[in-house]
């Protein structure tokens, strides 16, 4: 398969399982409204440039060009990834990460699960990303209720599977 087919096909399968996933947890506008800039020049370009099937292109991107300036427009306009969600703090004059309203917490965990199980295909398991976000905690900068909650939800997936973790966000849904 070749990079433009592979990476089109890749964003429309991870597209359309976080849809499912949004659905089942009754978040519908997001899943609809969910990655929609990875079809602009800027993400989809590159993603088409280092596509490889097994992880995000941006990791190569990075590894190339030393940033991915694909990921900088994405995490910039989608506010399901907690990077979205960094201020100026006016006392400590600098750029520290805030609260993520629930809303966006649930839409990157089915973010993160549809993720994982594309980039895993028939070998997921439901505490992969789980493991996935345990392997990196330390490292995250990410605001303490965002990364206690997305955790909760994740460990919630790993213990009791997706039917008990969506009933939770459709249960907690405001």
């Amino acid at each position: 398969m070749n990079k433009f087919a592979g990476h089109l096909t890749t964003v429309l399968k991870h597209r359309h399982m976080v849809m499912r996933h949004c659905i089942k947890a009754g978040l519908i506008r997001r899943g609809l409204l969910h990655d929609l800039s990875k079809f602009s020049p800027t993400e989809f370009i590159p993603g088409v440039i280092y596509f490889q099937g097994n992880r995000s292109p941006n990791e190569r991107e990075r590894e190339v060009s030393g940033y991915s300036k694909a990921w900088m427009h994405h995490k910039g306009r989608n506010r399901h990834h907690f990077e979205y969600w960094t201020d100026y703090n006016p006392v400590t004059k600098k750029c520290e990460p805030v609260r993520m309203p629930d809303i966006f917490i649930y839409e990157m965990f089915c973010d993160r699960v549809a993720a994982s199980k594309i980039y895993n295909g028939c070998n997921y398991t439901d505490d992969m990303p789980l493991q996935y976000f345990l392997k990196a905690k330390q490292k995250r900068i990410i605001e303490k209720y965002t990364s206690e909650k997305l955790e909760f939800l994740l460990r919630l997936l790993a213990d009791k599977g997706e039917d008990a973790a969506f009933r939770y966000i459709r249960q907690h849904l405001r």
